[in-house]
């Protein structure tokens, strides 16, 4: 398990890391200049290796579940992040967005987590699903579905608080724990859809809602073609986009170098595929010398395994 835990993390920080130079750069412009490898600068004006918001949010998440689960102190984690520079990766925080302002002001006002996400239609961007991964693996062993789902809906709604998002969160999870398990891509695939699908309609969600994944759970998302893939900061075009690059790729790289070339929000597509890529393709098969160049690697190596 302490390699599968390796390797998701280290699969977001370097999905991530990837996409952060080239970040709303258009698809068209990364075919004609496609990322291989790590670079410097570029978007943020960032050294190599550097991660973003995403990752910072995910060590945050896995910082805490280490110790057991608090949820006021996985929000008081995010507000070390914003007003400290907690697990940024040069000591600062230089991209955050707006949805994850706005909650984390509250919880800086002295708001409960439980209350401090936003809860509207316009608020599902991705930036609840970019930092989730850790759930999958402290949830793995839980059997009680209902359980399950009101943990990621309470830790999604710290920031994001509006279903689609959660449910995209849900999603997520159960496809990171079925790969976890030792599932293969189709199997985990399947399995997610069914189990999500039933829960759905057992729980009476709003049918509008649930049909706006159909292309992920009623159909198969890997079979659409990349031209109607968006990969835009829309909490259900992360999820689409992420989960085709995966089940498109044959390796860790190739998957999040497909992500990170679809443009576009770049980084958070990167890290969500590089999360799911390295459980299912281990750490051992993250090139290493993109591990070499990550910010903060052995303190990153040291953290994610206590």
């Amino acid at each position: 398990m302490e390699n599968l835990v390796k390797a998701g993390i280290f699969g977001v920080c370097i999905g991530d890391a990837l996409g952060v130079p080239v970040e709303f750069r258009s698809r068209e412009q990364l075919k004609r200049s496609p990322v291989t490898t790590m670079r410097a600068f570029g978007t943020h004006r960032q050294p190599v290796g550097t991660w973003s918001d995403d990752s910072s949010l995910t060590l945050c998440l896995t910082e805490e579940l280490t110790k057991g689960y608090d949820l006021e102190k996985i929000g008081q984690s995010f507000v070390k992040w914003v007003k400290y520079g907690h697990w940024t990766a040069h000591g600062r925080l230089f991209d955050i967005g707006g949805t994850t302002r706005h909650s984390i002001a509250r919880l800086i006002k002295g708001e409960s987590a439980r209350f401090s996400g936003n809860i509207f239609e316009e608020d599902n961007g991705n930036g609840s699903l970019m930092r989730t991964l850790p759930l999958a693996f402290y949830l793995k062993d839980e059997e009680n579905i209902e359980k399950l789902y009101q943990t990621v809906k309470e830790v999604s709604s710290i920031t994001h608080g509006h279903f689609r998002s959660v449910f995209a969160c849900f999603i997520y999870v159960i496809f990171a724990i079925e790969l976890i398990k030792g599932k293969n891509k189709k199997e985990a695939y399947l399995h997610t859809q069914k189990t999500t699908l039933e829960f759905a309609e057992i729980q009476g969600f709003n049918p509008k809602e649930i049909q706006l994944f159909e292309r992920i759970l009623k159909n198969d998302i890997s079979k659409y073609d990349e031209d109607i893939i968006s990969s835009s900061g829309y909490v259900l075009s992360s999820l689409e986009a992420s989960l085709w690059c995966f089940l498109n790729s044959e390796s860790y790289s190739e998957a999040v170098l497909k992500a990170v070339n679809l443009g576009e929000d770049t980084d958070t597509t990167g890290a969500i595929t590089g999360g799911i890529a390295g459980i299912y393709y281990g750490f051992e098969n993250i090139p290493e010398d993109w591990i070499s160049l990550i910010a903060r690697k052995k303190i990153l190596k040291i953290s994610v395994l206590n």
